[in-house]
């Protein structure tokens, strides 16, 4: 079946939120300490304890909002345990992640300087399930007061004048689960009460977002819509990609035999009908979708690597995670009107990684250069994409072969993301530019591919999976010819 796109180039669908593309931190493994965190003594260059190297690769995703400090460390953090002389702080066990201790080292205003440094904003998650309203009502107006008061007081005391500017801030995390083992009705309740004490101090708005849904739960998110949607700004969902079974094993992140590539591809679209699902519960009682669905968890969770901490979640990263995060990102595009903000987990050294880091080594995975290609889509406009493909078969399943997205810039580019789903056949694809004037528009593009579908980048071999300029494709009255090679990720941008 011959691949047909239809862009319609004067076709508007709203504008895909920038913070689509946003990252998660926790207090995991080898995430903050030694990944993002190295303190400023250390031999490793760095900027008041941030690692410098990280810190750039990092800058060059344009990453909009992060959020910290879990998932389910969130629940057992207390905030006030992370401020002061470092060598004062508490020491405590991470009970969730490893079992490991934790210095505190990296506190409250550690994580502000580095969105600074990022500039992006920040996106904290409260403790609900172990910590007191007061506590929570104190962190915020430690962060966010500018007068007198006991915590802006302290915070000055602690080296902060000013107050900073907090946007985001979430309710608990996971209270379904790690977060409190928590029904529905009782977190609705506990959420009302605990966001009361969440204030706007002065100019400072927090949009507030409440502990939503593990995957297919919709009686969660229909309970807390119906209780309390009028005390929310926005709501989370959970879904991780998980090819094997969560406790008896979920596969290895370099499994190369074509049943793993196929099974991780099926789960990662399942996304769409979990997003469908849940919005239309949400619709019920938000039907103008002031809030927004927030998916600050996805991406791939595979076996640990051998010879790891097993609590440390550290996983290698392929062309298959690739196709992964291009194809979430498609589905969250199309659903713009209700998908707000999303966040992969995790940015360095843990899960569905930006960055792998070793010592003073670093690499950038798979993942991370589908995130620098697809940033032309960070707060541009949605154009509307028909198309009708070919499936991509294994064992008696199909798949759609190829996914498309397309939008326009800011500065009047459009940019075209595609995907081969197929690890074995390239895809012929016609893409036709409906509504488009300008006949002496000219096409480029990028392409991240590999010869192995458990490709990936080492200490070793660091640019064996990047993006290359990319030639398969040509533009003559409107429409675009493309070959796309097996398991391959383009962006393509006319202009």
């Amino acid at each position: 079946m011959e691949n047909k796109v239809i862009i319609n180039t004067d076709i508007e669908k709203g504008i895909i939120n920038k913070n689509i593309y946003g990252h998660f931190a926790e207090h995991l493994g080898r995430c903050i300490y030694e990944g993002i965190w190295v303190g400023e003594d250390s031999p490793i260059p760095n900027t008041k304890g941030i690692r410098n190297d990280v810190l750039a690769a990092l800058k060059n995703l344009n990453i909009p909002v992060l959020r910290w400090p879990g998932g389910c460390f969130a629940d057992e953090y207390h905030w006030k345990d992370g401020i002061g002389p470092r060598e004062d702080r508490k020491r405590m066990v991470n009970t969730h992640w490893g079992g490991v201790i934790e210095n505190n080292h990296f506190g409250t205003h550690e994580f502000m300087l580095l969105c600074e440094l990022l500039e992006c904003e920040p996106y904290i998650c409260g403790n609900v399930g172990s910590g007191t309203v007061q506590e929570m009502s104190e962190w915020v107006e430690y962060m966010t007061f500018d007068g007198e008061s006991p915590m802006a007081n302290w915070r000055q005391e602690n080296g902060r004048a000013e107050p900073w500017k907090l946007k985001y801030f979430g309710v608990g995390n996971e209270n379904w689960g790690c977060g409190g083992h928590m029904r529905p009705e009782y977190y609705a309740d506990l959420y009302r009460r605990y966001q009361t004490y969440v204030r706007n101090y002065g100019e400072n708005k927090i949009y507030k977002i409440a502990g939503g849904a593990n995957v297919d739960d919709y009686r969660w998110t229909e309970v807390l819509m119906r209780e309390a949607a009028h005390f929310m700004d926005g709501l989370s969902l959970h879904y991780y990609t998980i090819p094997g079974d969560f406790w008896k094993g979920k596969g290895a992140a370099t499994d190369p035999r074509e049943e793993q590539w196929f099974i991780t591809l099926k789960k990662a679209l399942h996304m769409e009908e979990l997003i469908t699902k849940h919005s239309k519960i949400m619709d019920k009682y938000d039907p103008d979708k002031r809030i927004g669905l927030v998916i600050d968890e996805w991406g791939t969770w595979f076996d640990v690597e051998p010879g790891t901490n097993p609590g440390f979640l550290y996983q290698q990263n392929t062309i298959r995670d690739a196709l992964v995060a291009g194809l979430h990102f498609h589905i969250f595009h199309r659903h713009n009107d209700r998908v707000q903000m999303t966040n992969i987990a995790q940015t360095v050294n843990v899960l569905q990684a930006m960055v792998l880091t070793e010592g003073e080594k670093m690499i950038l995975t798979p993942t991370y250069h589908v995130f620098e290609m697809f940033k032309v889509h960070q707060d541009a406009t949605k154009l509307q994409v028909d198309a009708t493909v070919g499936t991509y078969e294994f064992n008696g399943e199909q798949l759609p072969a190829v996914s498309a997205s397309a939008s326009r810039a800011k500065d009047g580019k459009i940019n075209i993301s595609l995907c081969n789903l197929n690890p074995k056949e390239g895809a012929a694809l016609t893409l036709q530019l409906r509504g488009m004037i300008d006949q002496e528009a000219a096409v480029s593009g990028r392409i991240l591919s590999a010869e192995e579908s458990n490709a990936h980048n080492t200490f070793e071999q660091p640019d064996r999976v990047k993006p290359v300029a990319f030639t398969g494709a040509t533009l003559e009255n409107n429409q675009l010819n493309v070959e796309l090679p097996p398991m391959s990720v383009v962006v393509l941008t006319v202009e």
